[in-house]
C-alpha cells in the first residue's frame, strides 16, 4: 500500500512538473497549451496512463519524460523535446497505444544531440 502511494505521489509530482513546464512569450490563441487540460476525469487518467508509460520506459532520456502531454476531450497533444527519432517515435506510439489512432498529435522536437 505505501509503495503504491509512492508511485501516485510521484506520477503526480512529474504530471505537475510536465505541466508547469516551459512557458512562451507569444502563443497562438488556438494552440492547445497544458492550461487547456480538461479537469474531467477521462482526460485525467487518459494524460496519466499515457505518462506512467512514457515514465516507466528507462529507455528513455529525462527529456523524453519531461514532454508535455495534453489531453482534451480523448485528443492528445504531445509537445516538447526529446533526445533522438527514436524517442519521438516511441512517445507517439505509446501514446497513439492508449489513447487511440488518429488521436494523437505530434509536436515533438528532435535535439540535435543524439545522446541520452
Amino acid at each position: 500500500m505505501k509503495r503504491k502511494r509512492f508511485s501516485k505521489l510521484a506520477l503526480a509530482c512529474q504530471l505537475f512538473a510536465a505541466a508547469g513546464g516551459f512557458t512562451v512569450a507569444a502563443q497562438d490563441p488556438g494552440q492547445v497549451t497544458a492550461d487547456s487540460q480538461k479537469s474531467n476525469k477521462a482526460d485525467r487518467e487518459l494524460t496519466q496512463k499515457i505518462r506512467k508509460s512514457v515514465v516507466s520506459d528507462k529507455s528513455l532520456s529525462i527529456a523524453a519524460h519531461n514532454v508535455k502531454i495534453i489531453s482534451r476531450d480523448g485528443m492528445v497533444t504531445l509537445r516538447g523535446t526529446v533526445k533522438s527519432d527514436d524517442e519521438k517515435k516511441s512517445i507517439e506510439d505509446k501514446a497513439t497505444e492508449i489513447a487511440g489512432q488518429g488521436k494523437v498529435t505530434s509536436e515533438l522536437t528532435v535535439t540535435g544531440s543524439g545522446s541520452r
